[in-house]
C-alpha cells in the first residue's frame, strides 16, 4: 500500500442524509490518498442508490460482509453510538484500520475493548474529535506552547446547543435516553473538553454538576411526551495539569446568548477563540473560527493563521467535510508508515474516562483527583 490507495468503506452513507454523506464522502473524494470503494446503508435499496450517486463499486445492507470484504482497506463508521462497539469490533477482527466517529461507544468498557483489540490486531485506528483537525486549535495549541501568553493562568469555554432541550424530531429521541452513549455531556461535551485539553493540556482535578432539569421532552412529529434522562446542563470546574484553572459550562436546549466562548488568559497576555458567524449555532468539532489574541497592555486582534496548518489540498470543500478531512491525512500517514495517528483509540479512552470522571464527581459531590 506504499504507493496504491487506501479503499474505505462507509458504514452510514445514505445519500438522502447523514455525517457519512455530508462530511466523510467529500472530505475522501477531495483527497487523492484515499478510494472509497464500499458503502453500507440499513437497506439495499438506499445502499445502491449511494452507490449509484457517488460512484462507488461495493454496496452493502449487511455491514458485517462490508467489512470482510477484500477491497476494503479501512472502515469508517459513522452511525449511531449504540452500534459503534459491535461495529467496530467486527472490523477489527478482518484486519481493517478502523475511523470510527466520536463518542467512540456508549460505555468506557467498551471503548476499552475497541481500543485493546486494535492494538493486538496492529490496526491503524482513530476516533473523530475532529477539533483536534481545526487550524484554529492547533494554533492555539502551539501559540500557548511558545509562551505568546505566558504562563497559563486560567481558561474559560461555554458551549451551548439547541439539542437536549424541550423537543426531539423522531429520529433524535435517542439521545434522550443517557444510556444510548449520545448526550450533551458525551457528545458536545467529548468534542469540546477534547479541545480543550489538546491546546492546554489533561485535568489534575476538577468537580462537576451534571444536571436533567428537563426530565420531560416532546416528540416533535407526533406531540407524545416521553422521559429524558440525559443531562441538559453540565458545569465543570478544575485545575489543569500545568497549574492552571479551568471552567466549562455546557447548555443544552439554548439557542439566545453566548453561543460559544474560549478565552485563555496567561500571564503575558490573551487568546479567544471567536465564531466566525454568531448567527448560527455553533459546533466545535466543525464551525469555523478566528483566533484572536494580545499581549500585555494591547487590545485583543485576529491573528493570521499560517498555511502550513491546512493539511488538505484546495479541492477539499470548507464547512462540515474540512475537519474530517484534516484528520484523514493524518490518518494516511499512520498507515503509510506504520505508527499510530492522532487521536487514536489511546485518546478516546483518556476522553470516556475523563467524562466518568465529571459524572462521578456529580454523582457524589467529591472532587476527582484525575
Amino acid at each position: 500500500m506504499a504507493t496504491e490507495k487506501i479503499r474505505v468503506g462507509i458504514i452510514g452513507a445514505s445519500m438522502h442524509s447523514g455525517w457519512g454523506r455530508d462530511a466523510h464522502i467529500p472530505a475522501l473524494r477531495a483527497l487523492p490518498e484515499f478510494e472509497i470503494t464500499a458503502v453500507s446503508t440499513s437497506r439495499q435499496e438506499t445502499a445502491d442508490e449511494a452507490a449509484k450517486h457517488f460512484g462507488i463499486p461495493h454496496a452493502f445492507a449487511d455491514p458485517y460482509k462490508m467489512v470482510q470484504h477484500p477491497d476494503v482497506d479501512l472502515v469508517s463508521i459513522c452511525v449511531r453510538v449504540p452500534f459503534h462497539h459491535q461495529l467496530g469490533l467486527a472490523a477489527l477482527n478482518a484486519g481493517k484500520h478502523l475511523y470510527c466517529e466520536w463518542p467512540l461507544a456508549a460505555t468506557t468498557e467498551q471503548a476499552q475493548q475497541m481500543r485493546d483489540l486494535a492494538v493486538r490486531k496492529g490496526v491503524r485506528h482513530m476516533v473523530g474529535l475532529q477539533a483536534r483537525g481545526a487550524r484554529e486549535f492547533n494554533r492555539v495549541r502551539d501559540l500557548v506552547a511558545e509562551g505568546y501568553i505566558g504562563k497559563v493562568l486560567s481558561c474559560t469555554m461555554i458551549i451551548t446547543t439547541p439539542t437536549w432541550g424541550t423537543e426531539f424530531t423522531r429520529d433524535w429521541a435517542y439521545m434522550a435516553d443517557r444510556s444510548n452513549g449520545n448526550t450533551l455531556l458525551t457528545s458536545p461535551g467529548g468534542h469540546s473538553i477534547d479541545a480543550l485539553c489538546h491546546c492546554l493540556g489533561e485535568f489534575k482535578e476538577l468537580s462537576g454538576v451534571v444536571a436533567n432539569q428537563r426530565q420531560q421532552i416532546k416528540i416533535v412529529e407526533t406531540g407524545e411526551t416521553i422521559q429524558m434522562t440525559a443531562p441538559d446542563q453540565v458545569l465543570i470546574s478544575g485545575v489543569l495539569q500545568s497549574g492552571a484553572v479551568a471552567s466549562i459550562h455546557l447548555k443544552g436546549g439554548t439557542s439566545n446568548g453566548t453561543g460559544f466562548m474560549f478565552e485563555i488568559h496567561g500571564t503575558e497576555g490573551t487568546l479567544a477563540v471567536v465564531p466566525t458567524d454568531l448567527t448560527q449555532a455553533t459546533y466545535i468539532q466543525v464551525s469555523e473560527f478566528i483566533v484572536r489574541g494580545a499581549q500585555t497592555g494591547k487590545p485583543l486582534a485576529d491573528l493570521t493563521i499560517p498555511e502550513s496548518y491546512r493539511r488538505v489540498p484546495p479541492a477539499v470543500p470548507t464547512g462540515l467535510p474540512f475537519n474530517v478531512a484534516q484528520l484523514y491525512m493524518l490518518m494516511a500517514e499512520g498507515i503509510r508508515e506504520g505508527k499510530s495517528p492522532s487521536p487514536d483509540f489511546d485518546v478516546a479512552v483518556k476522553r470516556h474516562q475523563l467524562l466518568d470522571a465529571i459524572q462521578k464527581a456529580s454523582d457524589t459531590g467529591i472532587r476527582q483527583i484525575l
